[in-house]
């Protein structure tokens, strides 16, 4: 049975989780991307809050500026260090006292970018980390910067950062907001039910505006050349490699029909994170854990290491 509950932070931000299975036991959280929810994970709390399956305490944050978090206006409110701190405040609110730590951070889309700097960062709240079409930074920075196709994929960003965003992707009930769920398909996939759609847009009718901070707040999207913009973004950006190195036991899960993150992003991914298993999914997109859980359940109960 899934729990909402608002957690108040130290910091002043409080964020609206999902909860499955008794507090006190080993912890798993759950970090989603854009344009979703803390609901998108719900499937996999009820899965691993059960006994055989581990009997662990599942946790799936709304971020900050999503459905009932707190949802600063500026920008520079959602730069990564921010959301970072949101992370490890609800990690040292949700363990238990004698550990601090996560048995598993899950992550997938924006939720995968806080999870990949927070484990390069601070390696201690967490045993392992799993990734699910996420970009590790250092190969999105050198496809941003070096692939033409990767500065295609990624050209919906710059509609993001516009100031009307969020009035166009709230026009026709969503309407554009649809089409990410879709693929760009006229024909909605059997994971997006009535219901469904119900639950997406009680998180957009919230607001939209910290979802578009992110991109507007972060530097790694395509340049938009010329006037008025003269904007370099991830052609100005350097990183240090060994602020991005990853150590921990780490799964990293690529569906390879990701429209927007094509395969290339994992070329070289073991470069940053040498202690990796890759489990790559043909036949399925951005959206696999809507397409395919129990396949996406079935992997992480392998990586955590208890039996299905």
């Amino acid at each position: 049975m899934i729990e909402t509950r608002l957690i108040p932070l130290p910091h002043g931000i409080s964020l609206s989780c999902r909860m499955a299975g008794q507090p006190g036991r080993p912890v798993l959280m759950f970090l989603h991307g854009f344009p979703e929810g803390a609901f998108v994970w719900d499937t996999l709390l009820a899965h691993f809050a059960k006994p055989e399956n581990g009997a662990y305490f599942c946790i799936a944050p709304n971020l900050r500026g999503f459905e009932k978090s707190s949802a600063p206006p500026e920008v520079d409110a959602y730069r990564p260090k921010y959301l970072m701190q949101d992370i490890a405040a609800l990690v040292a609110a949700v363990c238990p006292y004698d550990k601090r730590q996560l048995e598993c951070l899950v992550a997938h889309d924006w939720g995968g970018a806080i999870a990949w700097n927070l484990a390069a960062a601070m390696p201690q709240l967490m045993k392992k980390l799993a990734i699910i079409n996420s970009p590790h930074p250092g190969t999105f920075l050198r496809e941003l910067q070096d692939s033409p196709a990767q500065q295609a994929a990624s050209a919906y960003m710059n509609f993001l950062i516009r100031p009307d965003a969020e009035a166009l992707l709230a026009k026709d009930d969503f309407r554009r907001l649809w089409q990410f769920l879709t693929n760009g398909s006229d024909h909605p996939p059997a994971w997006l039910t009535d219901s469904v759609r119900d639950q997406y847009r009680e998180v957009w009718r919230a607001g939209l505006t910290g979802g578009c901070n992110l991109y507007r707040a972060s530097p790694l999207r395509p340049p938009r050349p010329g006037p008025p913009y003269n904007d370099p973004a991830a052609a100005a950006v350097t990183l240090a490699r060994e602020r991005l190195m990853v150590l921990l036991p780490t799964l990293a899960i690529w569906a390879l029909d990701d429209i927007a993150l094509p395969p290339a992003l994992i070329d070289g991914l073991a470069d940053y994170v040498p202690d990796m298993q890759l489990q790559q999914v043909a036949g399925a997109s951005h959206w696999i854990v809507h397409e395919q859980p129990e396949r996406v359940a079935g992997y992480l109960q392998d990586f955590l290491g208890h039996a299905r």
